[in-house]
């Protein structure tokens, strides 16, 4: 499927709003073949030379449904550093990923999210957990896995998830007082 930023989902478009359907397993290869292509777009966003011949919005993460798909699936490439301060980095083409443990601790970006499908900027602060754990099938591993994210990684995880159940990041943002700093927050 052709993935670019013609082809993606705004939020103008009420089916951004649909909750996404679980996903049959084992994947179809229709499913399975949707889920590579997100990954590859996830991966050459981030290749400026890439992303300017093809079109392409830089991203972290992409959910089936900001390519008209509702169904739970995702693609996520993270790179992060761990607690030592090594560089991590995560590849996942997750399918049915649910949270399944979370931390009490707040966590936000300073400078807040952004999202292939939201064309106009929303200052204030997306406060999500600092960490969670989620549980689906990583097509990447051909098995089920446990993800224990914390920081960023956990973030970005968060953020996929809203989009399964029809919610942007902007909901979280405090209408009344975008920039609150949260006391306790993890900030990144």
């Amino acid at each position: 499927m052709l993935i670019n930023n013609d082809t993606i989902v705004k939020d103008s478009d009420p089916i951004i709003r649909t909750k996404s359907k679980k996903v049959k397993l084992p994947l179809s290869e229709k499913d399975a073949s949707l889920l590579r292509d997100m990954l590859q777009y996830v991966k050459d966003s981030t290749d400026k030379e890439k992303a300017k011949k093809y079109n392409l919005r830089p991203a972290v993460g992409i959910s089936a449904i900001q390519v008209g798909v509702p169904k739970r699936m995702m693609a996520v490439v993270v790179d992060d550093v761990d607690k030592n301060g090594e560089l991590v980095h995560y590849e996942y083409m997750l399918v049915n990923a649910k949270i399944v443990s979370e931390s009490a601790q707040p966590a936000y970006l300073s400078s807040g999210e952004g999202c292939l499908s939201v064309v106009n900027d929303h200052p204030g602060y997306v406060v999500r957990k600092a960490r969670v754990t989620v549980e689906a099938y990583d097509l990447a591993s051909d098995k089920m896995i446990s993800i224990r994210a914390r920081g960023y990684l956990a973030i970005v995880l968060q953020h996929e998830l809203d989009h399964f159940d029809g919610r942007l990041f902007y909901d979280r943002i405090d209408k009344k007082n975008p920039m609150k700093k949260v006391d306790g927050a993890l900030v990144i």
